[in-house]
């Protein structure tokens, strides 16, 4: 998968803000126990998230490629889906704010917990972890980081659930943000839950409905046929296969992802290379993004592009392979240390075609030539000298053959 961003974020102070009276702040407060009656009001009421941009910046956080279940509806306003709630998030200029505006039916009960959502969000932001103390190690480290990293601030990770991230990821397989987006769309419409409304909701909404992510129990009613109809291609058979073979585990597959949790990177992106459409890249993405394996690498084009040009200029000429993602993964961790799969994703996003605009022209990394019109690329010139090679020990053995011969 390319995550190649599909928008240029403006700088903050040309941003307009939202005015609609439905987006205005709103007081309230809670008792122990809210009824149903009062649970529509109150589902749609804001509430403050104190954290700074510096910490956590949506535009650098939710469409940069690490999950496909939130849409910008509006600048800076991001609606999307969390386990069985609803969010509407929206960035402000000291901080943020969010709603939750539907719940599943296991949220569904005759109180509405407060905490849970705020934990809920806390969670999957990971706000536990100060970015700050990072980048601050991370900038003494490092030159190439120190230069870029004031121009992405609030670039975090998320803590996704792993059944959700892993069949994410298998969709991500030679695709791009838009098309991995109506995929993972299409399997939450298809057998996912629906997610109800609150009235106040439907209006922004515009009769969109939202849907859970599907358990592995529903998606065991996935059919290869059905899903190569609704578009899936080849990976039909990789989203069946890995739902086989996780219902198979005996503690259950959800259970079994979740202790991948407890191992060592390496071996959890091993386990998960057993499972149908999951290769080296792809597991150090469901690693990174949902298992807690903080210092994971997913080797694209633009993570090699980044280290051959500013770690790694030795390997320039080479071809990305298996064995060189391990090189490139292992020169990240010992620069960045067990937190590396952070740090590269403030990297990563200096090498995306949209973002790294922002930075000055000496700090942005050269676009990769291409080869002139009638000039091979290295690839095929590798190919052709291999090629010829071949030949020209046929051809001598040949010509020794013949002397023998002679003689």
């Amino acid at each position: 998968m390319s995550r190649t961003l599909r928008r240029y974020v403006v700088p903050r102070a040309w941003r307009h803000r939202i005015t609609s009276s439905s987006c205005s702040h709103r007081r309230f407060s809670m008792s122990p126990s809210t009824t149903k009656a009062q649970q529509g009001e109150d589902l749609m009421a804001w509430t403050p998230l104190h954290i700074k941009e510096e910490e956590l910046l949506l535009s650098h956080t939710l469409p940069i490629g690490q999950t496909f279940r939130w849409v910008e509806t509006q600048q800076d306003f991001y609606t999307g889906i969390i386990g069985s709630r609803a969010y509407q998030l929206e960035q402000l200029d000291d901080s943020l704010r969010y709603r939750v505006i539907a719940r599943g039916k296991a949220c569904e009960d005759d109180s509405v917990d407060r905490e849970e959502d705020l934990q809920e969000l806390k969670d999957y932001f990971q706000l536990d972890l100060k970015l700050a103390d990072f980048i601050s190690h991370w900038s003494s480290c490092d030159e190439r980081f120190k230069a870029v990293k004031d121009y992405y601030p609030g670039a975090r990770l998320l803590r996704q659930d792993p059944v959700e991230c892993l069949f994410s990821f298998i969709c991500s397989s030679n695709n791009n943000i838009k098309r991995i987006h109506g995929m993972v769309n299409s399997l939450c419409r298809l057998y996912g839950s629906e997610l109800e409304l609150v009235d106040d909701a439907h209006e922004s909404q515009q009769g969109e409905k939202l849907f859970m992510f599907p358990t592995l129990e529903q998606l065991s009613n996935a059919s290869e046929e059905t899903l190569r109809a609704n578009g899936f291609g080849y990976r039909a058979k990789f989203i069946t296969g890995s739902v086989k073979a996780l219902n198979e585990k005996e503690e259950g597959g959800h259970q079994w992802l979740m202790s991948l949790r407890d191992v060592p990177y390496k071996e959890a992106a091993t386990e998960l290379m057993t499972l149908p459409g999951i290769g080296p890249k792809v597991a150090a993405c469901i690693c990174l993004f949902s298992l807690d394996k903080y210092e994971a690498i997913p080797v694209d084009t633009h993570v090699w592009q980044l280290v051959t040009t500013h770690y790694r200029t030795d390997l320039k000429k080479k071809t990305l392979t298996p064995r060189l993602m391990d090189v490139v993964e292992n020169t990240l961790i010992d620069k960045f240390g067990p937190h590396a799969g952070w740090a590269h994703n403030i990297l990563f996003l200096a090498e995306l075609a949209d973002l790294k605009k922002r930075l000055p022209e000496k700090l942005q990394t050269p676009p990769k030539r291409k080869p002139a019109k009638g000039e091979s690329s290295p690839k095929k010139k590798a190919k052709k000298k291999i090629k010829m090679e071949a030949k020209s020990e046929v051809k001598s053995e040949v010509k020794t053959e013949v002397k023998r011969e002679g003689e």
